[in-house]
């Protein structure tokens, strides 16, 4: 027999309208009862009618987020993190993965419009931000993770990518490595050009010179880390040391020095981006710049939820301090 609202209020030991305002999210109700509902709800396998909840402008529950490669690590755990804390509140998560095709972002934006979901979570790189901002016109609240369209207006939560990069640096400048590489993501995107800059920050304060020839473009792939770092060391003057814009990238790298029989660190340094699972497990485990993730997910899914209960105020952007774990892929440099 299918759950109805009665059975969750009888469970519950609350009134019918009660559990309406849990379901609708309204009205003043303590986090304890909302969340015990919740749960209850989850328990009894409740499902109200999400066709009817839309049709009569009411909450369907149900939140969009498009990424651009669920096969990367990173994303993943920002899919995890933001369905965790979703369920937690009481919303079911459709993730679309996009592959950073820009037909494929507008496709399953539209698609989300039209299954009215109450809210949408943007972890690519879009550039349809016409699409975007035409949002607006049909009141669906948009959130940016791990991301930031400046002309874009919408919540947003982010890393400093500059202070990332700039510690990475920093930490192999200190360890004496002058010949530093970096393989960076499309420069169209925000991420990349800050990190480009905390790179150049921490080369300009160890007195050493930005060169063009050790900064290369690379799509987020192991074969394509692997391709961009055989190339870098195959150069006149190779680096003692590269800088991957994620932990795909990096192992990519770690099977170019294996290919080349290089030992790492001894013969070359690598730090990655994101710290992800990959990087622990990865031969030898790989110094990382820490990307927040968890707090992320979560604090972008409490900002859009508040959006979607009608809570007023100005756009707010977060941008969270990430931090080097070191570990056994740098240090000092053999030649100089």
């Amino acid at each position: 027999m299918k759950t109805t609202i009665y059975d969750i209020a009888k469970a519950a030991g609350v009134s019918i309208a009660t559990v309406s305002k849990v379901i609708n999210g309204t009205g003043r109700i303590s986090s304890d009862t909302r969340e015990r509902i919740t749960e209850i709800m989850q328990e009894l396998d409740y499902q109200p009618s999400v066709v009817a909840s839309a049709l009569t402008g009411k909450s369907t529950f149900t939140i969009g987020l498009l990424i651009p490669d669920l096969a990367n690590p990173f994303f993943a755990e920002i899919a995890r993190s933001v369905e965790d804390r979703g369920h937690e509140l009481g919303f079911n998560l459709v993730m679309c993965s996009t592959d950073n095709n820009s037909k494929k972002e507008a496709g399953y934006i539209t698609l989300l419009r039209q299954k009215r979901v109450d809210g949408i979570i943007i972890a690519t790189g879009t550039s349809v931000e016409g699409l975007l901002s035409g949002l607006a016109d049909y009141n669906i609240p948009l959130a940016l993770i791990s991301r930031d369209i400046p002309s874009i207006e919408a919540d947003s939560v982010r890393a400093d990518d500059d202070t990332g990069a700039y510690q990475a640096v920093a930490h192999l400048t200190g360890l004496g490595h002058r010949h530093i590489a970096l393989i960076a993501e499309d420069m169209e995107l925000l991420t990349t050009r800050e990190r480009v800059s905390g790179y150049r920050r921490a080369l300009e304060e160890a007195g050493i010179a930005y060169t063009d020839d050790l900064v290369t473009i690379s799509n987020s792939s192991v074969e394509a880390g692997k391709q961009r770092a055989l190339e870098l060391m195959g150069s006149d003057h190779p680096p003692t040391a590269i800088v991957a814009f994620n932990d795909l990238l990096a192992v990519g790298v770690v099977q170019a020095a294996k290919e080349l029989r290089l030992s790492i660190p001894w013969d070359l340094s690598v730090i990655s981006f994101d710290n992800t699972v990959l990087a622990g497990i990865v031969d030898p485990p790989l110094t990382s710049v820490a990307v927040p993730i968890q707090q992320m997910g979560r604090q972008i899914m409490d900002m859009l939820i508040e959006r979607v209960r009608g809570e007023k105020g100005d756009k707010q952007r977060f941008v969270l301090k990430p931090e080097l774990i070191i570990r056994q892929s740098t240090t000092f440099p053999s030649k100089v």
